[in-house]
């Protein structure tokens, strides 16, 4: 898809980017700060210029993903049935021209195309217990690692946040590289270490098996430590190395695989004011979870921009990945008429008790194959409200009737979600920069979320081009 390159900007053209994404942020806050569950209680369709509401209105999902996502579905014309206003358009050319580049939607890597549920690039005992997409991160992750290792002449790999050891297990057991696994949850490194021996066993059969096989490696586990990582603070246990050479010499390489939140912050910092560590391999998530301020912004050139605050909306909807929704809309399943049914259950619960404002409903099972009544009635039940209350049907079918007004406003603030991704990422850009140290891009596709490395400034740009085109 059309957008920016990072890796081909300089650093004045970054700071441009920067400025650019902050005013176009500010300009639509109030579409970006909506909740949709207050479609209806806050009249969300009236803020919308009329000229949109006329273009928008009566669109259905798949209209909704190629004309307004740009997202056509295969063999889909774009036409528009009317003129568009320009203030409409221009926001779409606007979300797509300043975003970070990101791999064409629907692109299933190669290695699932002759089993969508295991890759072919993987062993099977690093695809157990592991889902089709984190198979495709950790193994595009961990060949990441294995080069900027070959690179810097750094086996030793730190992996911070590591959960289950899944990206571990395949850096040291299939990759050969010595890790340290840090996790903070001591029942998740009990289960890693479960896995290990699992593996393990699995590569060991397998070895006899196929004993004309030639290892390149000997089988050497992860070693797992618990130990939560203070984003505010460096963490010892992360500069260890696992070898006993002396503390000058030993150098290491850090990686996160989901490192959410302020996490990924600490691995920033650690990466820029530690020599021991050469590089860094980081795949952020959760940014609504990242502390403000402290997590963002974090270089001083986004920190001085006017509206470069990013509330906690803002940043939980550049989580979602837009390449997934539009393909949602495509099939125009039911499942999306919960947006509507929400918004519905929401002025219920206003009326009922309006000092109750959001409150967290629990997923109420295959909400979309019920009434809009039945849904209603569930949901006042878990928010500890009357679920026999008296209802307007007629109120409620009003609501259900404007699900794809629902849908389109919902679309309109997902169109902007990923300037709020590249401007958060270009701020740890600019904040690495202002560290003096190399920074590469991995566009996100709806298969992985963004990977930015990091070298020391001893790497030659010729040098950085071969890493990145072989990958």
């Amino acid at each position: 898809m059309p957008g920016v390159s990072a890796r081909g900007l300089s650093l004045e053209e970054r700071r441009q980017l920067a400025v650019d994404l902050t005013r176009v942020l500010s300009l639509y806050r109030p579409l970006l700060d909506a909740y949709i569950i207050e479609f209806f209680t806050d009249s969300l369709w009236g803020t919308l210029p009329r000229s949109w509401q006329e273009a928008l209105d009566g669109l259905d999902p798949p209209q909704l993903a190629t004309l307004l996502l740009g997202m056509p579905g295969e063999g889909d014309v774009v036409r528009y049935r009317s003129v568009w206003p320009l203030t409409l358009l221009a926001l779409k050319s606007t979300a797509r021209a300043l975003a970070f580049t990101r791999t064409p939607k629907f692109q299933t890597p190669s290695e699932f195309r002759e089993n969508p549920s295991q890759s072919s690039r993987l062993k099977a005992p690093f695809r157990k217990h592991v889902r089709p997409k984190k198979q495709h991160e950790i193994r595009r992750l961990g060949e990441l690692v294995r080069k900027l290792s070959d690179l810097t002449g750094c086996t030793q790999v730190v992996d911070v946040g590591s959960g289950q050891g899944h990206l571990s297990r395949f850096m040291s057991l299939g990759l050969g590289l010595r890790v340290k696994s840090i996790e903070g949850d001591q029942r998740l490194v009990q289960r890693a270490q479960h896995l290990d021996r699992e593996v393990l066993q699995a590569l060991e059969k397998e070895e006899k098996r196929n004993p004309q096989v030639v290892q390149t490696h000997s089988p050497r586990s992860p070693h797992h430590v618990v130990q939560w990582v203070d984003p505010g603070t460096l963490c010892e246990e992360v500069l260890l190395p696992l070898e006993t050479s002396p503390r000058s010499e030993a150098r290491l390489l850090l990686t996160g695989l989901h490192a959410c939140g302020d996490l990924s912050v600490a691995l920033l910092r650690h990466f820029s004011s530690c020599p021991e560590v050469a590089a860094l391999a980081s795949v952020g998530c959760c940014y609504m979870k990242l502390s403000d301020p402290g997590g963002y912004p974090l270089s001083r050139c986004v920190a001085a921009l006017p509206g470069c605050e990013l509330s906690y909306r803002l940043r939980e909807g550049a989580c979602h990945a837009l390449e997934d929704y539009a393909e949602r809309l495509q099939e125009a399943g039911p499942g999306l008429r919960t947006h509507c049914y929400r918004a519905a259950l929401e002025t219920v619960i206003r009326h009922v008790q309006p000092q109750l404002r959001r409150p967290g409903v629990q997923g109420i099972p295959r909400a979309h194959e019920l009434k809009i009544e039945e849904y209603v009635q569930r949901g006042l039940q878990r928010v500890g409200l009357d679920p026999q209350l008296p209802l307007s049907r007629a109120a409620l079918e009003a609501q259900q009737a404007q699900e794809n007004r629902v849908v389109a406003f919902y679309s309109l603030a997902l169109l902007l979600a990923p300037l709020v991704e590249t401007l958060i990422l270009l701020d740890r850009l600019l904040y690495l920069q202002e560290q003096e140290t190399w920074c590469w891009w991995l566009p996100r596709g709806r298969w992985a979320r963004p990977s930015l490395s990091w070298r020391r400034k001893t790497l030659m740009p010729a040098e950085e081009r071969r890493i990145l085109d072989s990958i």
